[in-house]
């Protein structure tokens, strides 16, 4: 393709100007340039692609995207340089035109919000392979492309990998692509030029304040993908950001549990085994306990029918789909009580897991383990600690991912957000395996044990980006095993 009709909708300048180059690839990453290659100068949080052109130029790039011509050295070889407004927006486009503009010829669902990214776009991908829809999805966990299972390397990637999967997915036979579409991919314009056919606002909560100024560039962010002319909004109106969004895209279809709406679930029933619940006179059973999860499958019962899909099939799917890998996931080993695995690392999501285990405990103790991740949002910290203290009839405070900073430092934040009439029921333990070994030690038969935080992560970051092998799954099924062969 010629590097001008690769470049026509980024807003270059000069595009009549340029040489009949074909371009062959695009590159963020001044290390994987070569010949034919069109190199966008990013400017990023660290480092500036800028300071990499005289590199990609001596290694064949066939053009540089700049923000602002770049003085290349005397002996690089002349590259073209087509200025444009902004370098990163200008990759997803460019990436687009490249690889034929894929997402035109897929059904796309993006899914936005604090928590149920995930669980929505696993139930959401199970509904439409059950429904004979060949499809990809990427996101936290990991990412399916043609049917294959590829890992994750954060929930969006930048715009040029994710247009060039895309183009996979159809290569591969795919049809639709369900996709979690965070914050950072929205802000950083990495989900540009996307064609959804739906999009789903699951909700907003405390998060990624490190990366967002406050609260309302987070829900400015989010709100890019009801902005991006999708062909049906889905927002949860029980969230009150969800709510006003609805009041700002009127036609867009509602979902909730507590408020009117056009899909509203009554009589919500929920335990360890799963949820029921009735929307338009349809009983429906998913196999995820909590209302949160009712939540979720309202947003994915809402997108399936915009996209065509009958309700018996919907239905059917959903009272059948999988298990989601670290969220409310079990683990057990034939003991009395239960051990659940979740993600939740937000306010929010902490208290809604906890809400849920002390449905399913029916008189028994709730038992919590739990910690903060560094280098992120510290306001959470002191909320969280309010939230276990106040939920659980236990909780062990404990290290998440510390990254650089000192662990009994984040301890201590959580600690001093606990109200003092709850500090009885709390303990720190810094050791996270030491801490889940204690609750699974202490519970007794019809307590309910929940490990929150890192659900499927399988690894603890350290400082100086050490990452040690770990899984809270893992861990549990140890010390379940440890207590039951004493």
């Amino acid at each position: 393709m010629l590097l001008r009709e690769v470049l026509a909708d980024t807003g270059a300048a000069g595009l009549d100007e340029l040489p009949r180059t074909e371009v062959s690839a695009l590159a963020y990453d001044h290390r994987t340039v070569g010949d034919g290659t069109v190199f966008f100068c990013v400017p990023g949080f660290t480092r500036d692609g800028h300071d990499f052109a005289d590199e990609a130029a001596r290694d064949g790039a066939a053009a540089l995207v700049v923000d602002h011509v770049v003085a290349l050295d005397p002996g690089s070889p002349p590259v073209p340089q087509v200025l444009v407004p902004d370098v990163r927006a200008a990759m997803a486009p460019a990436a687009a035109a490249l690889h034929g503009d894929p997402t035109a010829r897929l059904k796309m669902v993006g899914i936005t919000g604090t928590n149920g990214k995930t669980t929505s776009a696993f139930l959401m991908r199970d509904v439409l392979e059950a429904a004979g829809v060949r499809t990809g999805m990427l996101g936290t966990i990991q990412n399916v492309v043609g049917g294959e299972t590829r890992e994750a390397v954060r929930t969006t990637p930048e715009a040029i990998d994710l247009q060039a999967t895309f183009a996979a997915m159809l290569d591969a036979g795919d049809e639709a692509c369900v996709m979690e579409v965070s914050s950072h991919a929205l802000a950083l314009h990495r989900a540009d030029a996307v064609h959804w056919d739906v999009a789903v606002f699951t909700n907003l909560t405390q998060d990624h304040l490190d990366f967002h100024a406050d609260m309302d560039d987070y829900l400015a962010a989010k709100r890019r993908l009801l902005e991006s002319d999708p062909g049906v909004r889905v927002i949860n109106v029980d969230d009150p950001h969800g709510a006003a969004l609805a009041r700002d895209f009127p036609g867009a279809v509602t979902v909730a549990i507590d408020t009117p709406a056009d899909l509203q679930a009554v009589a919500v029933t929920s335990s360890a085994a799963g949820s029921r619940f009735t929307v338009d006179g349809v009983h429906v059973a998913i196999p995820l306990p909590g209302r949160f999860n009712v939540r979720n499958a309202l947003g994915v019962m809402a997108a399936a029918r915009a996209l065509g899909l009958p309700d018996p099939a919907i239905v059917g799917a959903l009272a059948h789909a999988g298990r989601v890998p670290g969220r409310f996931e079990p683990v057990d080993e034939g003991q009395g009580f239960s051990v659940l695995v979740d993600y939740a690392h937000t306010p929010d999501s902490l208290e809604n897991v906890l809400r849920a285990a002390r449905d399913l405990a029916a008189g028994g103790r709730v038992l919590c383990v739990f910690g903060c991740g560094g280098d992120r949002d510290r306001g959470k910290r002191p909320q969280m600690g309010a939230l276990a203290g106040a939920g659980a009839d236990w909780a062990i405070v404990t290290s998440d991912n510390p990254r650089s900073e000192d662990p009994f430092a984040i301890l201590a934040a959580i600690v001093d957000g606990v109200a003092p009439a709850d500090l009885d029921h709390v303990e720190v333990i810094e050791d996270r395996a030491v801490a889940i070994d204690r609750a699974v030690g202490m519970a007794a038969d019809g307590d309910v044990v929940v490990i929150a935080g890192k659900g499927h992560e399988q690894g603890q970051t350290l400082a100086d980006g050490l990452t040690i092998p770990f899984d809270d799954v893992g861990v549990a099924r140890e010390a379940l095993r440890a207590r039951l062969d004493a």
